[in-house]
């Protein structure tokens, strides 16, 4: 009875469950929600490989790169690339997921046209917390594997690069030069960074290009034909030949002979009919800055075999702080004639006494003002075409002999007679100042090459670099010499003498004003073959690194056209940056054979001054890319910036 009772109770509740329908919505979802779980389960195993997968990479990519930079500096064989890979991978990986690792290295020799490569390759699995219970027979989800790998090539790369470093005055405060000297010479220096990734003579190249207003490239260059001598052979009539800071004659010029007064001027405005050149009379071409004279000697002088008559020298140059190399001679002609009229301006020559030189007299008033005198040939004392040795047929202005006076119509030209002879400056002995006393400075090339790479040709005379004396008005010494008290020191051309370079660097000192397109040029020249720098030829089956580092402490303030700038401060639109940024622009448009950038530029700026300078927009534009420019505010960056960028580069040479 009790057995039928319950069987009767079981089959009456079987029978209500059957046709209940309360239930179903809870039995639906508890079906529905494991493969949803399972899923999120997947998804969440997935991450954990991917993590271990990525965590691998990483160090296989670091590995490698030690592994290539150990063979490199000879610190292990190619033998023992496997166990040494081992050891660095099992320090660099830390996934606390990844089981069952194992990584392999593969070495493979260079030949002719391939270069060595590294192979690394490595594996392992995760043990799956949510995808082993969907795998009901304990299999293929107990489990989740991974892998990946890393190839570096080794020895194709190889790397060039130009320092293009600034060495003006202002890098003598608040520590840059030496800072800047650590950061590239000093141990574990950029230098030693770049020479340990070559491992073969030539992997790994460098130039160092000091700048302030010139660059020095060394005066045994003066037989070159890429150096002009426009400049150094005119007088400062026409050299430079830039605006209103171009030297002007005087407007008694053709009557300024011996026991005149010094007819030029080194302050503005007209000083007893003096002419504002920048600069006053010497002694003699040779003459220090400093031996001054206020009159026209009644002598002749013979210098280099060369006799010259009553010589005018001028001294350097204030406006654009260049040397000259000769002097005006005063010949005379034996003819007292009309020298100057049509001018309010037309005036005799005085002489010791303060009164009109002997023989000059000057009548009428305003435009109908004229003056009559003893009259004399300024023959310029550089040579023309027929000297061979100081003009090996370099093109030159001629001497200006006349003058426009610009309070007068503007064509009304000085007067001159037909009995004054001799006046296109044909000045035929020997240079007073042979171009083998160069010192060796050169100043931007002629415009539109100063903002190009093209290589010089002597059949282009706006490719050639213009010799300049840049000279130091203040200090009495040309910059380039080695005689100096701070001279700019001449560039290293690209070279793996390690010591050599960091020898260099740290003879830099501070001195001269600013222009860091010129360093940019011969920066870029250092890097081309065929150049004026010797650069070592490329293998076409080899791929190169070309870079250039461009530091400089302040803005641009002084280049070879003086009206752009006085050495403090750019004339209005800021001329000179406007330059600068057509060549940065021409240095990241050259591609190389592959349609690759040429170049990789850093620039660094080093603004400590107070109250701060601004960020210089030439500089910042110039690099190839913003992470590439650094703004330093001080000194003890300049060290570790440099050491970023020696990183950088270190993963361009050995990293494919």
């Amino acid at each position: 009875m009790l057995g039928s009772a319950i069987s009767n109770r079981v089959r009456a509740a079987l029978r209500r469950f059957s046709r209940s329908t309360d239930g179903n919505v809870a039995v639906i979802f508890t079906f529905a929600i494991l493969p949803i779980l399972a899923f999120m389960g997947a998804a969440v195993d997935y991450t954990r490989a991917n993590n271990a997968r990525t965590a691998m990479q990483s160090a296989l990519d670091s590995t490698a790169l030690m592994l290539s930079k150990d063979l490199t500096m000879g610190t292990i064989t190619t033998a023992q690339i496997p166990s040494k890979a081992q050891t660095y991978f099992n320090s660099l990986f830390t996934n606390k997921d990844g089981q069952g690792i194992a990584i392999s290295a593969t070495y493979t020799t260079p030949t002719a046209s391939a270069a060595a490569t590294i192979l690394l390759s490595g594996s392992g699995y995760i043990n799956t917390y949510f995808m082993k219970f969907a795998d009901l027979s304990g299999g293929n989800f107990q489990k989740m594997n991974f892998g990946t790998s890393t190839t570096t090539t080794w020895g194709n790369a190889k790397m060039r690069v130009a320092l293009v470093l600034d060495n003006t005055g202002s890098m003598a405060d608040n520590g840059k030069i030496t800072a800047l000297r650590n950061a590239v010479a000093g141990s574990g220096g950029l230098i030693d960074q770049l020479s340990a990734l070559s491992k073969n003579n030539g992997d790994v190249y460098i130039s160092v290009i000091p700048f302030a207003k010139d660059v020095n490239v060394g005066s045994s260059n003066y037989g070159q034909s890429w150096i002009d001598w426009t400049d150094w052979l005119n007088p400062p009539t026409t050299q430079p030949a830039n605006g209103q800071s171009v030297a002007t004659l005087p407007i008694n010029w053709h009557a300024v002979g011996p026991g005149a007064r010094c007819p030029f001027t080194n302050t503005t405005g007209n000083t007893n009919g003096a002419a504002n050149g920048g600069f006053v009379c010497k002694t003699g071409p040779t003459a220090s800055n400093s031996s001054t004279t206020s009159w026209i000697p009644s002598t002749t002088i013979t210098l280099n075999g060369a006799s010259v008559q009553n010589p005018i020298c001028p001294t350097a140059d204030n406006n654009t702080q260049t040397k000259y190399n000769g002097c005006w001679s005063s010949e005379p002609t034996g003819v007292q004639e009309k020298f100057c009229s049509g001018s309010s301006n037309c005036s005799c020559p005085k002489n010791a006494s303060g009164s009109s030189v002997l023989g000059c007299t000057c009548s009428g008033t305003g435009s109908g003002k004229s003056c009559t005198g003893w009259t004399y040939v300024h023959n310029w004392t550089q040579p023309g075409p027929n000297d061979l040795t100081d003009n090996p047929n370099q093109p030159r202005v001629s001497a200006i002999v006349g003058f426009k006076d610009p309070s007068n119509t503007p064509n009304q030209n000085h007067v001159w007679t037909p009995n004054a002879v001799g006046v296109a400056n044909d000045w035929r002995q020997p240079s007073t100042n042979p171009i083998s006393t160069w010192t060796g400075c050169v100043a931007d090339r002629t415009q539109p090459n100063d903002a190009t790479g093209v290589l010089p040709t002597s059949s282009d005379v706006t490719t050639l670099f213009p010799a300049n004396e840049y000279f130091d008005t203040w200090g009495g010494n040309a910059f380039c010499s080695s005689t100096a008290s701070t001279p700019l020191e001449p560039v290293i051309p690209l070279s793996y003498n390690w010591s050599a370079l960091k020898t260099a660097v740290n003879a830099m000192q501070p001195t001269g004003g600013t222009d860091q397109s010129i360093g940019l040029a011969v920066g870029w020249q250092s890097l081309l073959v065929g150049g004026p720098l010797n650069t070592p030829a490329e293998d076409s089956n080899t791929t190169y690194n070309r870079v250039i580092i461009l530091l400089s402490d302040g803005l641009n303030t002084q280049d070879r056209w003086p009206d752009y700038g006085d050495g403090s401060s750019q004339a209005s639109g800021n001329p000179i940056d406007a330059r600068q940024t057509l060549q940065c622009q021409n240095l990241q448009n050259a591609k190389d054979s592959s349609g690759n950038p040429m170049y990789t530029i850093y620039t660094i700026q080093v603004n400590t001054s107070s109250p701060a300078d601004p960020t210089s927009t030439v500089l910042k534009n110039c690099a190839s890319s913003p992470d590439k420019f650094y703004m330093l505010t001080s000194s003890t960056q300049i060290v570790t910036t440099f050491n970023t960028i020696g990183t950088a580069l270190s993963k361009l040479r050995l990293a494919k």
